[in-house]
């Protein structure tokens, strides 16, 4: 136990060591690693959100199927209720669709309503919510294709466009991520190597004793792995602080703008997750980063 802690108080003190002869590199890989992760947390972040609005859209979304006259609705329910796409189905009868849009159009006499249209002019209406947004359309296609159902009507635009935005994210923040990385890599490597540098005439006088390569460049890698550590937080700090931010400016908003946001919210798995990926994503790119640095010098 007490060799251990020797040998971990030696690469605490060298990592630091390290990251003092490091200086202003060492901001210099920081900030490229806080920028990386920064605009990944972000597009993650908006992509989660986007998600949650269109699985909430898609399973709000209710696709009307219209009933031919005399067709009763109480007998297609079970039938539609088999379908797998289809989560909840409710009956709405001609009587209460008439008697829901006469108070609607505030006539307060429905006999005279009536009178006067000679009789209930409406069908049966079937509302069928759908378990997930893509399979809207396929609902609607067996809906129509029912006998007895003459019409089927639903609004499928919003989701087709927040699905769309989606992809376009995705594909938008993979290509800078990617982009970024490998110069968040190469600024890593670099610093590292002239940290290796600086400190070559100590490294021999410790290959001379007999010091293994890997004794010798280990605290170098876990330099990189502190600047990978460390610029996760201050993303991390500064996605939290511009969510904040984006939160007191959408309270000042319309009622409509408040609910769509609150629909995109962040379900309280993702807002664990997301600090739990940005620390690996920015300590595997310090390590990658380190391990190219020594690669070099450790073969030599």
């Amino acid at each position: 136990m007490f060799r251990f802690l020797t040998k971990l108080d030696y690469l605490l003190r060298e990592t630091l060591l390290g990251l003092r002869r490091g200086g202003w590199m060492n901001w210099a890989a920081i900030s490229t690693v806080t920028v990386l992760l920064f605009l990944f947390g972000t597009g993650l972040q908006a992509s989660w959100q986007l998600e949650g609005l269109l699985n909430q859209v898609g399973s709000q979304l209710e696709v009307s199927a219209y009933l031919e006259t005399g067709v009763d609705g109480a007998m297609l329910k079970p039938v539609i209720e088999r379908f797998p796409e289809a989560e909840v189905v409710k009956s709405i009868s001609k009587e209460e669709a008439w008697a829901s849009l006469v108070k609607d159009l505030g006539i307060s006499d429905l006999k005279d309503a009536s009178r006067q249209l000679e009789g209930n002019p409406l069908v049966d209406e079937l509302k069928v919510r759908a378990k997930s947004s893509a399979s809207v359309p396929i609902l609607a296609k067996k809906l129509k294709n029912l006998q007895g159902v003459e019409d089927v009507q639903y609004v499928d635009e919003a989701v087709k466009r927040i699905a769309q935005l989606d992809r376009g994210l995705n594909w938008l923040s993979l290509m800078i991520t990617g982009l970024l990385t490998v110069t968040t890599i190469a600024v890593i490597s670099t610093t590292i190597r002239l940290i290796v540098m600086a400190r070559r005439r100590e490294i021999e006088v410790m290959q001379l004793v007999g010091a293994t390569s890997s004794w010798i460049y280990f605290p170098f890698i876990l330099q990189g792995i502190v600047f990978g550590v460390v610029g996760a937080t201050i993303a991390w700090g500064l996605i939290q602080a511009v969510g904040q931010f984006l939160q007191n400016l959408l309270a000042q908003q319309p009622e409509f703008v408040q609910f769509l946001a609150a629909e995109g919210s962040l379900r309280p798995i993702n807002s664990i997750a997301l600090p739990l990926i940005l620390l690996g994503f920015g300590g595997s790119v310090g390590l990658l980063g380190s391990l190219l640095a020594v690669r070099r010098f450790a073969t030599r």
